[in-house]
Formats: structure tokens, sequence, C-alpha cells
């Protein structure tokens, strides 16, 4: 869901959120995750351009991922992460259009998409930052995951361990020993969700009483 230069675009902005991540110190957990998560996503990008010869067909501005998945993975630190986001960073238009869609959330579309652009974008979850497609630029309405799952990148385990191991404290696994345990036995993604079935409303709920306080 994004190339190169995207992701090093965004990644340069975590840095204006210095005061949020010391308010809210798992604010620099995640996007200190986030951060491993993109570079294993480039290395595995370079590593298939290289062995077979094929470029990367995700475009910016592109959002066909985003009307087309049905299972889009969320952990808590992530929803944590998205309401922080939505509730106090996005404002104007985007803002207005984003809590009619959160109040009125249906499948397939990511409520989050506004204008065909991802509103959400520095903190997009780990299964969106890491869906990236080869060859040829999707079909309208296709899931390549399920119509040429080998154009679809594989992400290197090894950054995405270690970047579930960043977010353990959260969970309150501080322990080195238990860290690698719940890893090991993918104990984190016994408290996932999916993206479409998190209730939206509440959220939108939440900037209604936020816009309220900030009149």
């Amino acid at each position: 869901m994004g190339n190169q230069t995207i992701l090093e675009k965004h990644n340069a902005n975590h840095t204006h959120f210095k005061h949020d991540m010391v308010r809210f110190p798992w604010l620099a957990m995640l996007f200190n995750a986030y951060e491993i998560i993109d570079k294993g996503v480039r290395v595995a990008i370079e590593k298939e351009k290289k062995r077979h010869k094929i470029d990367l067909s995700c475009r910016q501005r592109c959002a066909n991922c985003c009307k087309t998945h049905s299972d889009i993975p969320i952990y808590p630190l992530e929803l944590a992460g998205i309401y922080w986001y939505v509730i106090e960073k996005i404002t104007g238009s985007v803002r207005q259009n984003l809590k009619k869609q959160l109040a009125s959330h249906k499948k397939p579309y990511c409520p989050f998409l506004v204008s065909e652009s991802c509103s959400i974008y520095p903190v997009r979850p780990v299964a969106c930052r890491q869906f990236n497609v080869f060859r040829k630029e999707c079909s309208e309405g296709e899931d390549p995951y399920h119509t040429r799952r080998q154009d679809v990148l594989t992400p290197i385990k090894e950054f995405t361990d270690k970047a579930f191991m960043i977010m353990l404290p959260f969970y309150g696994i501080t322990n080195e020993a238990d860290k690698h345990r719940a890893i090991k036995n993918n104990l984190l993604h016994a408290h996932v969700q999916n993206l479409h079935s998190v209730n939206w409303k509440s959220l939108a709920n939440r900037m209604d009483i936020f816009d309220c306080k900030n009149l």
C-alpha cells in the first residue's frame, strides 16, 4: 500500500509528534515498531526486484486494496494509535468527511479512505504497510492475495518479529524471556481484530467530544 518514496516521506514525519510521544509513551513504541516494519518492507521489495527482475506495481494514490480487503488485522496498540491520530491530528474537511464515514462504516471499503487517500497514513496498520504488489497494477475490485498470491510481497519475518517485540510492553510483557516466548508462540495474534469489525462509530463520537471541548 505504498512505494518506498511514500514510506520514507512519512517516516520523517514521525519527528513532528515528539510532544505527543512524551504525553503517550506507548506512541513512541508504536512508531519505533512501524519504522522497523517499513524498513523490512523496503528490504523485501529490493530483494524481490533483484531476484525476479520485477517492479512494484503499487503507486501513489492507488486505493484498490483499501476498497477490496475484507480482512485487515489490527492490534490493540495500533487501534490506540489510530484513535489518537484521528481525534487529535486530523482537521478540516477531511475530519468532517471521516467522521461521517466512521459513523456509518460498512464493508468492504476502509472507513479511513477519504478522497482516494489514506487519512491515517502515518499510523496505518502493519497489514497495510506490508501489502505490496508486483508485476502489474490491480484490476478494479481485484484482491491479488487471492487472484495472484505470487505477486504479493511476502514480509521478512525477522523484521516483523522485531517490530512486534517492541510492541509487547504495551500488553504488559516486559521480561525478555517472556517476550521471546510470546513471539515464538504468536501470542500477540490472540489480540488481533478485523479492522472492519471494530465499532468505529465510537471513534466518531470521541471526535465529537474532542471538538466540543476545543470550541
